[in-house]
């Protein structure tokens, strides 16, 4: 570890950026087309913001080998990134006892919100992958059914709303170890020797950052605020290739079932 430290240090905050952070930053726009969809997007069928994100979710789940892109794009990036931050999390030194300085804030919350990135990251892939839903923590996504089974999981009565409570904070822990270690990696690579410019870029992080929390928060919403009943029918209209608006008939969706 020693002996290639630097080039450690380097692919470290690499992959933290490209495609980990890359990804994240596509994961959050597409979850939060829920959203904007109905802004931006079209409809056919009545709620354009579920359109919108089933249309995303069908076009991902359509690409060709993308077992093998799961692997070399996400998979490994992740555990490289992960063990490997963990690593120095755990052999690093914090001082912010010693010096109350917004630096070592940021150099301790970036450890802490690694820890809890790694944690729900692997709940998360581990339930879309395997369906292990520990207990209902976690959805029992569908594919074709993409935002009524996610919105059925937010809206299991009191337990759905700590699910998002908990999808929030988990979500705003992954985003901020995304922006602040983009304005370290800067350092790390050399980019940003000055204070002045450490300072700018920590601005451009920042409003990342917050973006990028806005689309988080705006996911988790709208799938707690959706027709659980309409979103169903839409999507499976969609799947039918119905070509004009469809008449919803209430139906009970089921809770989760627990998983592993």
């Amino acid at each position: 570890m020693d002996r290639h430290y630097f080039l450690l240090r380097r692919l470290h905050s690499l992959s933290g950026i490209v495609p980990i952070g890359a990804f994240l930053l596509f994961h959050l726009t597409t979850n939060s087309s829920i959203m904007w969809g109905r802004v931006l997007g079209k409809s056919q069928h009545g709620d354009a913001g579920v359109e919108t994100f089933q249309h995303e979710v069908n076009f991902i789940h359509n690409l060709a080998a993308l077992p093998l892109m799961e692997w070399l794009v996400l998979f490994v990036p992740i555990a490289f990134h992960a063990l490997l931050g963990i690593y120095y999390a755990t052999t690093g030194k914090g001082n912010v006892k010693a010096y109350n300085y917004q630096d070592n804030w940021r150099y301790s919350l970036q450890r802490l919100s690694g820890y809890v990135g790694v944690l729900f990251i692997f709940l998360h892939i581990t339930s879309l992958r395997f369906g292990w839903t520990y207990g209902g923590l976690m959805p029992a996504f569908e594919g074709e059914h993409a935002a009524s089974s996610t919105a059925a999981h937010f809206q299991q009565g009191g337990l759905g709303l700590l699910m998002a409570l908990f999808y929030l904070v988990c979500v705003s822990a992954l985003v901020f170890h995304f922006a602040n270690g983009l304005w370290t990696a800067a350092i790390t690579w050399g980019l940003t020797i000055s204070v002045e410019a450490q300072k700018r870029w920590g601005y451009v992080c920042a409003a990342l950052g917050l973006a990028l929390a806005g689309a988080g928060v705006a996911a988790v919403v709208g799938f707690s605020a959706l027709d659980i009943d309409e979103a169903r029918a839409i999507e499976t209209a969609m799947q039918a290739g119905h070509g004009g608006p469809i008449e919803v008939e209430s139906a009970t969706i089921p809770p989760a079932e627990p998983g592993h």
